[in-house]
């Protein structure tokens, strides 16, 4: 009787089907990512990658986006209205060898950096020791000489435009003041480099005064005194505790200002336009006539990048160097 049941059981009950399929990967891949979330460490993975939106947005769109396709452009011949053409290293070989302005822009670009970066160093220096000195109203003369660092730009040139007019100008009428007949300045080969570089004045008690200053304020008392010691005076202290201890400071601004230095643009764009006789054609200026006069973008994405490379190489340079003269607290 029992075994009369079992069987009747086992022919109601169905056969088993098959085995459940397993979930598609992306399925499994969304699960694990949902259970990832749930713990505290993903919650704060995803506050982190959300806070770091904006600057990666950035830097993919209008940083690393950018360069890649300029790297591209420069191998190709694009006008920017017609689809580019590659053509290889053509633009690199045609700057290199054929192009006879680029050969003056780098080598006006390099005169300007020479004459200035030292120029404009020194004198933020000297201001900065001027400043630091106890005296009655100095804190009046720090903001005196900071202000006109705020005026920048092509308001700036314009200023400077009118100063160094050979006529009108208040540079030759000083100098007329004491017996000088001014120079034609930006009107002349010889002075337009120079008179840019003088434009430096103007801000030598900016950002690079302000760095001094502080670090002038950092230089413990008992190394002056050490120097009064063993008799030295004023130079002395300058020459073996001063300088020294500035050195990672005037290092990092002499690297700064040679950067600075190899993008100028806006006091030749706006000042001169490239002349006298292309005694002013900056590398950048150059650069920007070829990509937005003759709308040649991929032989200036080449020059973007020759520039790039010039100031690797430099820099690389100005760090060996620096190992030799650059004196860090700590031996670092």
């Amino acid at each position: 009787m029992q075994a009369v049941q079992t069987d009747a059981i086992r022919e109601m009950t169905p056969p088993p089907g098959p085995a459940p399929l397993p979930p598609p990967p992306d399925e499994r891949r969304a699960r694990r990512f949902r259970d990832r979330l749930g713990t505290n460490r993903g919650r704060e993975a995803a506050a982190g990658y959300l806070f770091l939106s904006p600057w990666l947005v950035g830097f993919f769109v209008f940083g690393l986006y950018p360069m890649v396709m300029s790297l591209y452009y420069s191998l190709c011949r694009f006008d920017v209205l017609r689809v580019p053409q590659f053509i290889g290293l053509e633009n690199y070989a045609t700057l290199l060898g054929a192009d006879p302005y680029f050969g003056i822009s780098v080598w006006n670009t390099l005169v300007y950096t020479v004459l200035r970066v030292p120029f404009a160093i020194t004198g933020s220096l000297l201001l900065a020791v001027l400043v630091n000195q106890s005296v009655r109203g100095v804190k009046w003369f720090r903001t005196a000489y900071f202000l006109p660092s705020i005026i920048t730009g092509v308001v700036l040139s314009v200023i400077w435009l009118w100063l160094f007019n050979p006529s009108v100008g208040l540079v030759n009428e000083v100098l007329g003041w004491v017996g000088l007949e001014g120079p034609l300045w930006l009107q002349s080969p010889d002075w337009s480099k120079p008179a840019l570089v003088l434009m430096g004045l103007w801000s030598v008690g900016g950002a690079r005064m302000i760095v001094f200053l502080a670090a002038l304020q950092g230089i413990p008392d008992h190394l002056y005194e050490a120097v009064e010691i063993d008799g030295g005076g004023a130079w002395a202290k300058f020459r073996h505790v001063t300088l020294p201890m500035l050195s990672p400071v005037i290092f990092l601004w002499t690297v700064l200002e040679v950067i600075f230095s190899f993008q100028v643009f806006t006091e030749a764009y706006v000042m001169t336009q490239g002349g006298p006789l292309n005694s002013t054609l900056f590398y950048n200026l150059y650069l920007y006539y070829k990509a937005f006069d003759d709308f040649e973008m991929g032989y200036a994405s080449a020059m973007a990048w020759i520039l790039l490379v010039i100031t690797l190489a430099v820099t690389v340079v100005q760090f060996r160097l620096g190992k030799r003269w650059v004196h860090y607290e700590g031996g670092v």
